[in-house]
This record gives structure tokens, sequence and C-alpha cells, in this order.
């Protein structure tokens, strides 16, 4: 059996590898990637694998975000560190799902659901088990400092985050700016990447905030957006596709 790894923890990639190994040694890991990004590059460009195992979180966002740009046919197993609630909601669609860390026998157990799966296939609407992940988990607000006093900072009202020299502001429709304590790639996790996209190393992007696309050089593309940032926003070629994809849901 083929199988792919999309883990960003490489300890976890490497136990899950050696757990695999134990249950069958005929198994073959054949890529562990860490990214969405990543894996949906994987998918564009190689044949379906015979299983995967998918964390989550990953290093550039959720992995569900996955199937919103592919056509994914293999049968998925999920490991999560989320709690026991979150698990079951899941359940009524996954394949399965192993808490962190794996353990053994709940593995066998897995495997063994994908053997069923095989002589019994049903099709699997990983789209919809998206659905299930709410915006009720994705941090709503932020605690901000202005001047002697903290407030709340509700995320509707931000339009981009810019990261600087290590530090990151949020920027609302207002016009006016706070500091954050979180970086961009906690963001990435923290927020619905439905609403926010992050389209260079820097800028953190609301789609509210997008008002003209307009095509640039090699591939780029240049945004206006309201508020202006202090600099001219660019999506990078390597991420202009997945970009547009995001545009279109």
């Amino acid at each position: 059996m083929k199988i792919l790894l999309i883990e960003d923890e490489q300890p976890a990639a490497r136990q899950l590898g050696k757990l695999l190994l134990a249950q069958n040694p005929g198994f073959q890991v054949i890529d562990t990637l860490d990214s969405v990004e990543g894996a949906v590059r994987w998918f564009r460009t190689f044949p379906a694998p015979d299983l995967v195992f998918m964390d989550i979180q990953i290093a550039d966002g959720l992995s569900f975000d996955i199937f919103r740009q592919t056509d994914l046919n293999a049968p998925v197993i999920f490991t999560t560190a989320f709690d026991q609630y979150a698990v079951q909601a899941f359940k009524v669609n996954a394949v399965d799902y192993l808490l962190k860390p794996v353990d053994p026998e709940e593995l066998k157990q897995a495997l063994e659901k994908v053997y069923q799966r095989r002589n019994n296939p049903a099709p699997f609407d990983y789209r919809a088990l998206a659905g299930y992940f709410k915006k009720d988990n994705y941090k709503d607000r932020f605690l901000v400092k202005t001047g002697q006093h903290l407030r709340f900072l509700v995320v509707t009202d931000i339009a981009f985050f810019r990261s600087s020299e290590g530090l990151t502001q949020a920027y609302t429709f207002a016009g006016k700016k706070y500091f954050i304590d979180n970086t961009l790639e906690e963001l990435e996790r923290l927020l619905d990447p439905r609403d926010f996209f992050r389209i260079s190393r820097g800028i953190m992007l609301r789609l509210d905030a997008i008002r003209k696309i307009h095509p640039h050089l090699n591939g780029r593309l240049k945004l206006e957006i309201q508020p202006a940032a202090p600099e001219d926003i660019y999506v990078s070629r390597e991420r202009a596709a997945d970009f547009k994809n995001w545009l279109g849901g």
C-alpha cells in the first residue's frame, strides 16, 4: 500500500511512519508534505496514493483547504490534537480520526476500516466534510493595547495584517493599526481561510479589502486594497494560482 503523509511536525511524521511499518512492513510511505500549497501541487502532479494520513493544522493553514482545490479520491485518515468533542463532530463523515499521539491499536482499527472500504467502496464527499469545521472554531477577536488601555479588536474590522521586522500589525477598515502578539504563521491557523489569504511573506489579506486586481510582470498580480498598505501589494507568481482559487471560493 502506497501511503502519503501530510504532517508539518517531523517527529510526528517519523513516528507515524514507524507505526505504519510495524503494522505492515509492506507499507510504503511515498512522500511527506507539510503544507496545503505543497499538497495541492502534489495531487495535481502525481496519481492518487492508496491512503493519505492528514493532520488538520499544517504549516500554511488547514488541510481542509486541500479538498477545495483538488479532486482527491484516496481514502483519508485524519490525525489531530483537537479534543474529543470536535473529533466526534467529524466522525459522521471521516474514514477515521486519530488523536495525537497516535495509539497503535487505534491505528490498526483505522486501517481495518480502510480495508473494509476497499471491499465496499462508497463515495466520500470531502468538500462537505470541510463544512463541519465551523467558523466558531476560528479566532474572532484580539486583545490590543491603545495607549494605557486594552480593548477588543474584532476580526471583522481587520482589512489586513502586516509583518515587518518581527512585529505584526493589524490594519482596520477604519484606517487604524494595532500591534498584535501573533505571527502571520500563527494567524494562518487561527483565522478562517475563507476570509483571509496570505499573499506574501509579510501580508495576510482579508477578501473584503480587495478593490481591484491587475496582472503584473512575471505572472504576479498587483492589488488595490482599502485601506491602502504602506507599500504596493503584490501576489507572487508562485501564489497566484492558489490566490485565484481562493477568490473563486
